[in-house]
């Protein structure tokens, strides 16, 4: 498996397994089959509304915490510094868990300000590993990095082959922040598993359209955060990866 190393020390898995929109009868087995299958991320949200059907989950797989990655992500409404503290008191809950590796506010609005401050105490007390931001546009990213008291560890953002990017993945790279992505296959739409390019790229190398997509996206995020590796040193660790 690879990691990337944020800002902070903190090391996590380059592919993760998202729960946004899964039935919440379902949760739980999906969970359970990902964790078969090798995944060892996971990414959900306090508007997912399935906080807890993740954490049944995690808690029935007999993994240790320190063997997984979870991000949660902190809501709008729950925004300001005591509504956050409270509001992540009960992921923790929800997740049975005594940390969380990573938790995101989830959009720039409201008293983001406020709820980041509450994020960096919870780092402090021991029950956050590494915080971030989510959907925040380069200016509202620059902002908060600029003038708190932590730059972000992470700011989790739509990326994809219809929707590369660059300009805000620069603006991150510039604030030691890690662009993660949420959206890479495009929610299916836009015809992207039948787009023309990205089946002749696929045919060339033998492998199928998400597969290009995963590579696609994996390069792109760690050819433009860890510049401080000389090229041939990331020509090197690019050559040894395992197919995705």
């Amino acid at each position: 498996m690879q990691y990337f190393t944020l800002n902070n020390g903190v090391q996590m898995p380059a592919i993760g397994f998202g729960v946004f929109k899964i039935p919440r009868e379902k949760t739980e087995q999906a969970v359970l089959d990902a964790i078969e299958v090798g995944y060892r991320k996971f990414d959900t949200a306090q508007s997912y509304y399935d906080e807890e059907e993740l954490g049944n989950a995690l808690k029935a797989s007999g993994l240790k915490q320190e063997e997984y990655f979870v991000t949660t992500k902190v809501w709008i409404d729950h925004y300001d510094y005591d509504k956050t503290i409270t509001s992540v008191e009960e992921s923790l809950k929800k997740l049975q868990l005594d940390y969380v590796d990573l938790v995101l506010l989830h959009q720039p609005f409201g008293d983001y300000y406020g709820a980041y401050r509450a994020l960096i105490e919870l780092k402090k007390a021991g029950k956050i590993r590494a915080i971030g931001v989510s959907n925040f546009y380069p200016d509202r990213l620059t902002d908060i990095a600029e003038f708190s008291e932590e730059v972000p560890q992470v700011n989790q953002i739509e990326i994809n082959p219809f929707f590369v990017q660059n300009d805000a993945i620069e603006n991150m790279k510039s604030e030691g922040v890690l662009a993660e992505a949420w959206g890479l296959f495009r929610e299916g739409k836009d015809g992207i598993f039948t787009n023309t390019t990205l089946q002749e790229i696929g045919s060339h190398y033998n492998k199928s359209v998400t597969q290009i997509i995963l590579r696609w996206l994996y390069q792109k995020v760690f050819l433009q955060t860890v510049n401080h590796l000389k090229k041939k040193e990331c020509k090197k660790i690019l050559t040894s990866l395992t197919s995705l």
